[in-house]
């Protein structure tokens, strides 16, 4: 199996002292679960574990502790999600080692119960302040819901031709630089034929098969790679490709009970269309250490593996050394930068420059989560991948379709007894666009309107609008812009707008109202206090957007106009509306208007407003084209006539010269 197979007897040595207080019976059978447990064959030991548990009386709390830590240990090593469980068994029977609350806490933080597992990783500080993995499980626990609640622009679904219940596949890799040929390995089995299961787990052993993509680019079924009698009862996986496909290196774990055979990496060569017969690569001269998880470089030069060979970090560490035939030389551990006390596994190259591989100690959602790393200066800098490519569960070996940010990645996520699936993955071309309507000053659209927009990083758009008005631009992540949008009749309309600190796609939408030339422009947005020409604070917004017509037409001469109701004295009426008009062309003055731009007016009650067609919408009891006076005013009902005398109660704007100075 992917990782079960790997932490064989040659890996785990967690047999405890052995405290029996019960009968010869018991002690044996004990005996026996442990030697089990010594040769990884996890599934069995759990199963003995668990009726030990049940037999040996409740008074003997000590035994019945490490018999709940033993079944534990199985279910964790078997990427069973109720370890947790056992693990709180072995606490509530006060288990002797502080290291339960270690296990426990990385349980709890596998099934994504964080609170509850920074608890046990505190309590476990409190006997062990120097540990790694606790200090990096409470730091990975605190982060856990701003990564949930900050994903990735990364799309992840399941690969349906790779997935099948109760069957794992794993490790997916691109033969080569041939995206259209994909090896994994799986532990599909054929039901006529019956096989010896695997003795850590009890199912099929993994082997390898590769599919192929047909015309409409659909996987083909998967088909064995290696003859069953190259196989021969090993567990055989997480596999690599030379950059030009002709040389596989694989991973293979003997599973025959009389030989001692520890877990080695294969090579294999393509002649002829068919793979030559594996051979073993010699990586330390020490043959009782196993090596794992081949990854090739891309200049063929360099092999990075996994071992938990001495001089590491603890657990499985990621180790490189240089290729010379069926030789490993030159082999070094990559670090503590990247290996930790956990286990650091499924080391992938892209390129020469980055390395991918999974780790359950460095801080992650929980199980194993995927990172990348480059090394810059000589370091190795390591960012895990967010989510969603990683999840509480197991996510690792993955494999690029040559450039692109796509391809495959494996993951047991949501699968309650750890079945491995293969997951494909993408990240989404960035679009960052500002789209709009540009319109005149009564809503509709300019057919002919151009915009165009300049940058500070060199952008440089014109762009002429749709038929409705609307338009569309790219533009670039971290700039600064400015748009103008003109048409012939018009006048200018400007806009600012900023994509800094954009780290996903968007759109930023920046409709432009465009003043026309040949009428008045009401401005609705421009108040003054009752029978008084003072302006109102909630004229700003309003007087700004005046403002910008003129710093936008520099050219122009306009006349600032007020008008009123009939309600009152005509004389009255024409000084109140000439003071209204006066007290918004001081503000522009004010705002650094040339005064010679503006001509001031008072209309009184004399110009009524004549009903366009925007009005008529709004109001359907005002005809079209209809003039606001007084008669036709009091034809109307009561509240129909204030409504109407608002109306006429306006201040405009109106474009007198085009070419001033």
């Amino acid at each position: 199996m992917r990782l079960n197979s790997f932490r064989n007897k040659n890996w785990i040595f967690l047999v405890l002292p052995l405290l029996l207080t019960t009968g010869c019976s018991i002690k044996s059978r004990i005996e026996k679960a442990d030697q089990v447990f010594a040769a990884g064959q996890y599934s069995e030991a759990s199963q003995l574990y668990n009726r030990l548990y049940n037999k040996v009386p409740s008074s003997d709390r000590p035994l019945k502790a490490r018999l709940a830590f033993q079944q534990a240990e199985c279910l964790r090593l078997l990427n069973n999600n109720r370890s947790d469980a056992m693990y709180q068994r072995a606490v509530r029977m006060n288990y002797a080692d502080s290291a339960v609350y270690l296990q426990l806490a990385r349980a709890l933080h596998r099934n994504a119960k964080y609170a509850d597992a920074q608890k046990n990783y505190r309590i476990y500080l409190g006997h062990d302040s120097l540990n790694v993995l606790a200090a990096n499980g409470l730091i990975a626990t605190g982060k856990a819901a701003e990564w949930r609640a900050r994903p990735t622009r990364y799309v992840v679904r399941r690969e349906p031709s790779l997935y099948k219940r109760n069957t794992h596949f794993f490790s997916p890799a691109f033969q080569g630089n041939d995206t259209e040929v994909l090896y994994f390995s799986s532990t599909l089995s054929d039901p006529k034929k019956k096989s010896e299961p695997n003795r850590v787990t009890a199912q099929p052993n993994s082997v390898i098969y590769s599919q192929k993509k047909d015309a409409n680019g659909k996987w083909s079924k998967p088909e064995n790679v290696f003859s069953e009698a190259f196989s021969q009862g090993n567990d055989i996986g997480a596999l690599s490709f030379t950059s030009d496909g002709k040389t596989m290196y694989f991973t293979r774990a003997p599973q025959k009970a009389d030989t001692k055979a520890n877990v080695e990496v294969m090579f294999s060569s393509r002649a002829g269309g068919e793979w030559t017969e594996p051979k073993a690569l010699t990586v330390f001269k020490d043959s009782t250490i196993s090596v794992a998880h081949p990854a090739v470089s891309a200049d063929g030069q360099t092999l990075y593996f996994v071992s938990d060979a001495p001089g590491g970090q603890g657990g499985k560490d990621i180790w490189k050394g240089k290729l010379e035939g069926a030789e490993l030389k030159f082999i070094e551990n990559l670090g503590p930068a990247i290996n930790t006390p956990g286990d650091e596994l499924f080391p992938v190259m892209r390129g020469d420059t980055a390395l991918y591989f999974s780790s359950n100690g460095l801080p992650g959602l929980g199980g194993l989560d995927l990172f990348r790393a480059v090394m810059k200066d000589s370091v190795w800098v390591v960012t895990n991948m967010g989510v969603p490519l990683n999840s509480n569960y197991d996510d690792f070996g993955m494999v690029f379709e040559g450039k692109r940010e796509a391809g495959y990645f494996s993951s047991n996520r949501g699968e309650r007894r750890g079945h491995d699936a293969v997951y494909r993955f993408e990240l989404p071309a960035m679009e960052v666009i500002v789209q709009g309507i540009v319109t005149d000053d009564k809503n509709m659209p300019i057919p002919d309107a151009m915009v165009r927009l300049v940058s500070n990083t060199g952008q440089n758009t014109k762009v002429r609008v749709r038929r409705d008005g609307s338009y569309r631009i790219t533009i670039d992540k971290n700039m600064e812009c400015v748009m103008l949008a003109t048409a012939r009749g018009f006048l200018n309309k400007s806009a600012r707008l900023s994509s800094e600190g954009v780290t996903d796609s968007k759109i930023f939408t920046v409709d432009m109202s465009l003043p026309a030339v040949f009428r008045p422009v009401q401005l609705d947005n421009i108040f003054f206090e009752f029978a008084k020409w003072d302006l109102r604070p909630d004229s700003e917004a309003g007087l700004q957007e005046l403002l910008g017509v003129f710093n936008d037409n520099p050219n122009t001469l306009i006349e600032i106009s007020a008008h009123t109701d009939y309600i009152g004295n005509n004389e009255a009426n024409q000084l109140l509306s000439q003071k209204r008009a006066q007290s918004v062309v001081d503000y522009l003055i004010n705002a650094g208007v040339d005064k010679e731009r503006l001509i001031t007016t008072g209309y009184g009650e004399e110009k009524p407003f004549v009903v366009d067609e925007q009005t008529a919408r709004k109001y359907p009891f005002l005809p079209l084209d209809t003039e606001l006076n007084q008669a036709f005013i009091l034809t109307l009902q009561p509240d129909e006539q204030a409504i109407a005398n608002q109306i006429n109660r306006r201040t405009e704007f109106r474009v007198v010269r085009m070419n001033y100075k």
